[in-house]
Formats: C-alpha cells, sequence, structure tokens
C-alpha cells in the first residue's frame, strides 16, 4: 500500500491548513489511519487517527478542538483539517496505516506517506 501526502505549506499563527492522503489501495473496514508528525530533533508524534470503519477519532491534547481528522470512504482519503495554527504545530505530517488497533504508537502502523511540510510563523 502506497499512501501520497499533500497539502503542507508555510502559514502564519493562526491559519488553516487541510492535509490529504490517498492510498493506492482501498482501505478495510478494520484499518486505522493516523497523522503523526516530527518537528526538528524530536521523535515523531502522534497527532489523531481515526477508524476507517466507524469513523470514531482519537487525538493528542495538544490539538483537540482544533484538528479534525476525517475520511471520505469513495476517494481512500484521510484528511487533517487543521485550525487555529501554532508555532509548536510546526514539522512534518506523515499518515500512516495500521491493520489492527487504533494506537497512538508509530511503531503500530504498518504503512506510511512520505510526509509533507507545515511551518507556521509565528
Amino acid at each position: 500500500v502506497q499512501l501520497q501526502a499533500s497539502g503542507g505549506g508555510l502559514v502564519q499563527t493562526g491559519d488553516s491548513l487541510r492535509l490529504s492522503c490517498v492510498s493506492s489501495r482501498r482501505t478495510l473496514s478494520s484499518n486505522v489511519m493516523g497523522w503523526f508528525r516530527q518537528a526538528p530533533g524530536k521523535e515523531r508524534e502522534f497527532v489523531a487517527a481515526i477508524r476507517w470503519g466507524t469513523g470514531s477519532t482519537y487525538y493528542t491534547d495538544s490539538v483537540k478542538g482544533r484538528f479534525t481528522i476525517s475520511r471520505d470512504k469513495a476517494e481512500n482519503t484521510v484528511y487533517l483539517q487543521m485550525n487555529g495554527l501554532k508555532p509548536e504545530d510546526t514539522g512534518v505530517y506523515y499518515c500512516a496505516g495500521a491493520y489492527r488497533g487504533l494506537s497512538t504508537v508509530a511503531k503500530d502502523y504498518d504503512y506510511w506517506g512520505q510526509g509533507t511540510l507545515v511551518t507556521v510563523s509565528s
């Protein structure tokens, strides 16, 4: 499975961006799709995840109320709508898929996209 992420860019504090991640294959209902990010010099961290079948979502505390993860089953695409962006949201954002179980741990995801850079200036 190949994932293609897009939508990153340079924005100012308070702006919005929507990231997209398209899968090369149909995503199974049992799969979980997630977004992670990695800031320079830091470890990759969990941002949000969605159960493909039910649409239930989970967020890390720092993005709750600002970010929304969603999916379009027909387009095999997962989105991350990011509002109220802050400089600490800067990093490379990766989408990833897991065949079983919703997890916040990167090693639990089975396939990854190439990442898209988000830079938030103050």
